[in-house]
């Protein structure tokens, strides 16, 4: 029994990345995700296909840290924005895919260096002269929790 769930986590892990693919274009034909999210999910998907990104693909596991790292990320902003069971219904692969996208996101961010995690996290303001009119909420990408400032240091109001 030991090697058959060897052999079954070992097939997850491997189809991991796929199935992360295959579960980002499910959820971008569900009208239930929001438009923003879809929008997001679409940039990840692309960031993922073309080889020339923060690390070049070309790299083996290396190249795909951050395409997984920013996939998770896109994910993990989805769940937080809808409803989760949503995510969990195009899931395919293995195990529950809210703890997995958590766990990827953790490990991948291990892997990667201080300044591309904040290029992918970092984020992206939109001016009021473009927001007028648009239905835009801020940020529109997930940005890591900031840090408060000691209580002796925060500014006072």
């Amino acid at each position: 029994m030991p090697a058959l769930l060897a052999r079954r986590r070992l097939k997850n892990l491997l189809l991991f990345i796929p199935n992360m693919l295959l579960l980002c274009a499910r959820l971008l034909t569900d009208s239930r995700v929001p438009a923003a999210e879809r929008a997001l999910v679409a940039g990840a998907i692309v960031y993922f296909i073309i080889p020339f990104d923060l690390i070049p693909d070309m790299l083996p596991f290396v190249g795909q840290i951050d395409d997984t790292y920013l996939i998770a990320l896109t994910l993990l902003r989805l769940m937080e924005r809808s409803d989760p069971k949503v995510v969990r219904e195009h899931w395919s692969g293995g195990g529950d895919v809210v703890e997995l996208v958590g766990a990827a996101a953790l490990i991948a961010a291990k892997f990667l260096p201080e300044r591309i995690r904040r290029v992918l996290t970092s984020r992206v303001e939109v001016s009021d002269k473009e927001r007028k009119g648009k239905l835009l909420p801020l940020p529109l990408l997930v940005a890591s929790a900031e840090r408060e400032a000691p209580a002796d240091v925060r500014p006072q109001s």
